[in-house]
């Protein structure tokens, strides 16, 4: 018997598992945009400058772009369960650090710790695959993956609300107890799985996986602020493709490559990874957009003159709206195929950016249209870790997973910098046209149409039963002839 396998709690069971990995993944997804409708406040109160205070966003983007994929792998390799422990104590620490900042330097600091816990994500959906039996599969990948969708949603409300109330530093009081909490009841409910035979962790793919990240996520970040026709941009964007050749060339020959190139010459798993870019592109026009139109002044008819608590109130039926939908995916995968669960996700994400579009000058538009923003949501983040599991072995669920969260961060950085260069293109003395506003609702709709056509092309059609799944673990012939689709 392995050493692992000595420490499983003998506690656990399909619901404590699944309320554990719950309880990990809500936490990180609450914290990732509790900050955001503080941002304005720290700013003031840490004595720095609105790009300073962008940093404490771009430093967890960069970091966990940068953190997840080996993450992910060192999972498969010696353990998720004791990876995942690892990530939240981290993050404890990280959320820790960011409490007693005195300064927006020790801040950034703190949040480039706090990276680390993007990860939680695919490793939870590793431990699921592993630990749960394959007719909960599909209902517990929904659920978290909705739990992600819904943290970050509930996040806008909850940091509304600290900002309006309390101080900045309890936004990061109640992460670290979120984070510690967690790590109890992974410790405690978890099972400590198997480890991969074999392998290693592949140096080289990492540092060329992680420089690549930094260079275009850093030219996407400060590309508003430096110009996009800058040397500095180019340089960097340059950079970052010629990492990422160097990084294909280096992974064909190494044996315990972090990025199975293989994997991307697969229509399904290639598409896969366009569809999350898509979705995190898509997302963060919403993100941006919503809360910016609720909080203008009424001047020239734009904008609500919501407080901040009221501008989450707003995103939060479509919150909401996130955990239903995602726990559907098992049965809609079943009754049509499995390409459509993402596919009708895309189609009401489109539905919902075109109604924002058509009409945003009142209240209840927004709480009603996010709503059908969420319902896609909730199908889209649902559908993408059962496709995953679908194409790869259970061996690379981690990496796999990891590596489709970096491409929706990088879609979300993309969309970032899109909306960020409309809403600078449409304002003036101040304020932003509506006519911006309606730009970046056509371009979340536009973006959700092409998204629609990927999800088509997730799963290799064959002969047979729409909804035939891959069993965990099988192999990777096994894996070509099981996919399937409507």
């Amino acid at each position: 018997m392995s050493a692992d396998a000595e420490h499983r709690p003998d506690t656990a069971g399909p619901n404590r598992i699944l309320a554990a990995l719950v309880a990990a993944v809500f936490g990180y997804a609450l914290m990732q945009t509790v900050v955001v409708p503080a941002l304005g406040l720290l700013e003031d109160r840490l004595d720095t400058t609105p790009a300073g205070a962008a940093w404490i966003l771009s430093a967890f983007l960069l970091s966990s772009a940068v953190l997840t994929p080996v993450l992910g792998r060192l999972g498969d390799q010696y353990g998720r369960r004791r990876v995942l422990l690892a990530v939240l104590g981290v993050y404890a620490l990280g959320m820790a650090g960011a409490a007693a900042a005195q300064d927006i330097g020790q801040l950034i600091a703190a949040r480039v710790v706090q990276g680390a816990a993007l990860a939680v994500v695919p490793l939870s959906m590793a431990v699921l695959r592993e630990a749960l039996p394959p007719r909960r599969l599909r209902f517990a990948m929904g659920l978290v993956s909705g739990v992600v969708g819904a943290g970050a949603g509930a996040g806008l409300v909850v940091g509304g609300l600290v900002a309006d109330h309390l101080s900045w530093r309890y936004l990061f009081v109640l992460g670290a107890a979120l984070a510690l909490l967690s790590l109890l009841l992974v410790a405690r409910w978890v099972p400590a799985g198997a480890r991969a035979p074999g392998g290693g962790i592949d140096l080289p793919g990492t540092v060329l996986l992680g420089a690549g990240l930094v260079a275009v996520l850093l030219a996407l970040t400060e590309g508003p602020e430096w110009g996009w026709s800058s040397a500095r941009v180019l340089g960097l964007l340059a950079l970052g493709v010629a990492l990422f050749a160097v990084l294909v060339m280096v992974e064909r020959r190494r044996p315990d490559a972090l990025i199975d190139v293989g994997e991307f010459t697969d229509r399904p798993m290639l598409m896969t990874h366009a569809a999350a870019f898509l979705f995190g592109t898509a997302s963060y026009f919403f993100y941006l957009a919503l809360p910016l139109y609720a909080q203008s002044g009424t001047e020239d008819g734009v904008g609500f003159g919501a407080s901040v608590t009221v501008t989450g109130l707003l995103m939060l039926p479509g919150a909401l709206a996130v955990i239903p939908a995602g726990t559907a995916v098992g049965r809609i995968s079943t009754a049509l195929g499995p390409r459509w669960p993402i596919t009708a996700g895309f189609g009401l994400m489109a539905a919902g950016a075109l109604l924002f579009a058509a009409a945003h000058d009142r209240m209840w538009q927004h709480a009603v249209f996010y709503a059908v923003v969420g319902l896609g949501t909730g199908l889209v983040i649902g559908a993408l870790p059962t496709l995953i599991a679908d194409i790869v072995p259970l061996a690379r669920t981690g990496t796999a997973n990891g590596l489709n969260n970096i491409a929706r961060t990088v879609g979300g950085a993309v969309g970032t910098a899109l909306a960020a260069a409309v809403i600078a293109s449409g304002g003036g003395g101040g304020r932003v046209a509506d006519a911006a506003f309606t730009t970046l609702f056509l371009l979340a709709a536009a973006v959700g149409v092409l998204g629609l056509v990927v999800a088509l092309l997730t799963v290799r059609h064959r002969a047979g039963h729409a909804g035939t799944a891959t069993a965990p673990g099988a192999s990777a012939p096994d894996r070509g002839a099981a996919r399937g689709a409507a």
